[in-house]
């Protein structure tokens, strides 16, 4: 006979923890709304600094890519890698590039994220910048030695991706450089 009272309502050992999964999303969150002091609380309390969500996005990832420089801040002075890339390859720095957060990618250099943020199709951050006509995020990163003249796994420079994308003023930025 099965002594019932052995069972517990815990899930099995290869399912998550439905509790912590909420309160993981919780602090993705935390981190996609910027909330600096929170998230300071959370890693204080145990929470890794680079914690990542099922895409491999980090902390610092999200919080990069939804334009929060103080929880950036926050996150980098609390250990967290600026270089730690998701599953796609991409970096923080690339994702603000994309969205056009220069105060934050200023932060992440500042922290020690690479300039060039490559992706693994070789696209740097320079280029994403360039793409989307953001000439002050171009300047921010050839003034911290962006490569004008790198080329990703197609062959296409900034310029190049800058052209395609009809971004006059960064192709023209960059054309000036001899890119």
């Amino acid at each position: 006979m099965t002594n019932h009272s052995d069972h517990t309502n815990n899930p099995p050992a290869s399912q998550p923890d439905p509790d912590l999964q909420a309160l993981a999303r919780e602090v993705f969150d935390l981190a996609r709304r910027g909330d600096a002091t929170m998230l300071a609380a959370v890693i204080e309390k145990g929470v890794p600094p680079n914690l990542r969500n099922e895409r491999g996005d980090s902390l610092l990832m999200l919080a990069s890519y939804h334009g929060h420089v103080d929880a950036v801040r926050t996150l980098l002075e609390q250990g967290a890698d600026a270089n730690l890339r998701n599953d796609a390859g991409q970096t923080p720095i690339a994702g603000a590039a994309f969205k056009g957060f220069d105060k934050v990618i200023e932060t992440l250099l500042t922290h020690g994220a690479d300039v060039e943020g490559a992706s693994p199709d070789g696209r740097t951050a320079l280029m994403i910048a360039a793409m989307f006509n953001r000439t002050a995020i171009v300047d921010l990163l050839l003034a911290h030695g962006a490569d004008p003249h790198a080329r990703d796994a197609n062959g296409a420079s900034a310029a190049d991706a800058a052209a395609r994308m009809g971004a006059a003023d960064t192709q023209a930025r960059l054309k000036a450089l001899g890119a």
